[in-house]
């Protein structure tokens, strides 16, 4: 039976399978955690294309009960090596949202290399904006780690480039990372599309609200530009970077118009309706350690009507 008011759709997100510098393994993590993730999306959803199933919703039409789609952000080889071949043996399809300046070499993932460095660190302790991060034990690493994260994150990106040379400086790792050990190329990028579509996470994954209207459009309209030139993809729909309220505003969403996208998702949890607004679309973001009985609440939830 069709649900009223055209439906409800879930959409979820991943990003890598396997453990990087900054996603640290846990239980139940890997290629194990998500395929047992999405056969059972598999056997109690209806997985849709986001293209599409976006398309249906905001025009009210009826989409199928328990509708679900799937996402992945930032391009992480294991999207391609691991996910993908899972998705295509299983008949899911799914979208990766991909970051040019990646791609390129021409954009840092900073937060990588971050974690690195602390992982690596050859100092005991750093002071860094007047604040003390321990580094002497394994735990101590780990708790610096975030707080560090957080520290960068609130930046525009011009300024964060320059804070993360200077933690790297002060962290002294025993050598330097680099974005060829964790992320695709515009190479295997053209082999992604043998698995899933392709939408845009941005020129260079900068915090949009933290850039002026102008660099966000810039951003924006370039991104998807080499995605359609690069791949030949449309690239319909955005993912924000980092994605919860407080990292997109009024500007992003006219930039986000003028680069043509048609939608665009957020990381802030919530079931869709005909009536969420198309560049604030709900996303409730996935790791492959969360258990079947976690995900079997959130579909029954999304099914009771969600938030």
């Amino acid at each position: 039976m069709q649900q009223r008011e055209g439906g409800r759709l879930v959409v979820f997100g991943w990003h890598n399978v396997e453990p990087t510098w900054y996603f640290a393994p846990r239980r139940g993590s890997g290629p194990h955690g998500l395929t047992q993730q999405l056969r059972l999306l598999r056997t109690f959803a209806n997985v849709l294309p986001l293209e599409s199933a976006l398309a249906d919703l905001t025009a009210g039409r009826p989409l199928p009960p328990r509708a679900v789609a799937l996402t992945f952000d930032d391009g992480y080889r294991d999207n391609l090596t691991v996910a993908g071949p899972i998705l295509r043996d299983l008949g899911l399809p799914a979208t990766c949202f991909l970051v040019p300046g990646l791609l390129s070499r021409t954009t840092r993932a900073w937060w990588e290399e971050l974690a690195h460095a602390v992982a690596n660190a050859t100092a005991n302790e750093i002071v860094w904006k007047q604040q003390k991060y321990p580094l002497r034990t394994t735990a101590e690493r780990r708790a610096t780690l975030s707080p560090l994260a957080q520290a960068l994150k609130d930046r525009d990106r011009t300024s964060r480039e320059a804070a993360v040379d200077e933690v790297v400086e002060l962290l002294a790792p025993r050598r330097r990372y680099h974005v060829d050990e964790t992320f695709m190329d515009w190479d295997e990028a053209a082999r992604l599309r043998d698995y899933m579509t392709i939408g845009s996470h941005s020129l260079h994954h900068a915090i949009l609200a933290q850039e002026d209207d102008d660099a966000q459009t810039a951003d924006l309209c370039s991104a998807r530009a080499q995605l359609q030139d690069g791949l030949g993809v449309e690239a319909p729909v955005l993912a924000y970077p980092n994605g919860s309220a407080s990292d997109y505003g009024t500007g992003t969403f006219e930039a986000a118009h003028r680069a043509g996208h048609s939608h665009a998702v957020t990381t802030r949890p919530g079931v869709n309706r005909a009536t969420t607004p198309r560049y604030e679309v709900r996303r409730i973001m996935m790791n492959p350690e969360r258990g079947a009985v976690e995900l079997t609440k959130i579909l029954r939830d999304a099914v009771a009507g969600g938030r």
